[in-house]
């Protein structure tokens, strides 16, 4: 074997390990990715579950306070429910949208009632509520950043040569319900 044949093979063995290596890498960080998104949608999980296993003594407090406002409470309870039985991703999102938007209305009724707003217990839930409601913002946002990366990745050569072998595919973001997207019409009656 000349020198030429052996500087051609080391050549070719070199490029192999450069493309088995980069082979590795994109593997790997295509499953870290995968897994933070996993992740993200795990705490996402976890403060909707918070929120809804605080219902339920949110509801009994208010409803000493406000026996004839049960149409607020059966809905409040239904769209607890709903969360709770959401399998999806996309399910679950929905379910606690709707619960969130239910809460709003139990807090808004609850303004009708002075003795109610100025109960510890109350006052403790709510503020418990607003962090974890506050926590569920920030998850989503993270779980949107932990899906972009991961969509930018899989969506990029030389990356999305082998997502498409594990048969990996751009992951869908959280949105807001369109009804969140309409601007807020304030009107003053003076």
């Amino acid at each position: 074997m000349d020198a030429l044949t052996g500087l051609i093979l080391l050549a070719i063995a070199g490029i192999v390990v450069i493309v088995i290596g980069l082979f590795f890498y994109y593997y790997n960080r295509i499953v870290v990715l995968g897994n933070r998104i996993d992740n993200a949608w795990a705490q996402i999980d976890v403060q909707l579950t918070k929120r809804a296993d605080l219902i339920p003594n949110l509801v009994e407090t208010v409803q000493g306070y406000m026996k004839h406002e049960q149409k607020v409470f059966t809905a409040v309870t239904e769209a607890r429910a709903g969360l709770m039985n959401a399998k999806s991703v996309e399910d679950r999102a929905k379910a606690g949208n709707v619960l969130q938007d239910t809460l709003k209305t139990l807090f808004a009724v609850a303004e009708n009632y002075p003795t109610l707003k100025a109960n510890e217990n109350f006052m403790k839930m709510q503020e418990d509520l607003t962090d974890i409601e506050n926590k569920i913002a920030y998850t989503r946002q993270f779980y949107n950043d932990s899906v972009l990366f991961y969509n930018n990745m899989v969506s990029t050569i030389p990356a999305m040569l082998i997502a498409g072998m594990m048969n990996r595919k751009n992951k869908p973001y959280l949105e807001a319900p369109a009804e969140k997207r309409e601007a807020v019409k304030v009107k003053f009656d003076v």
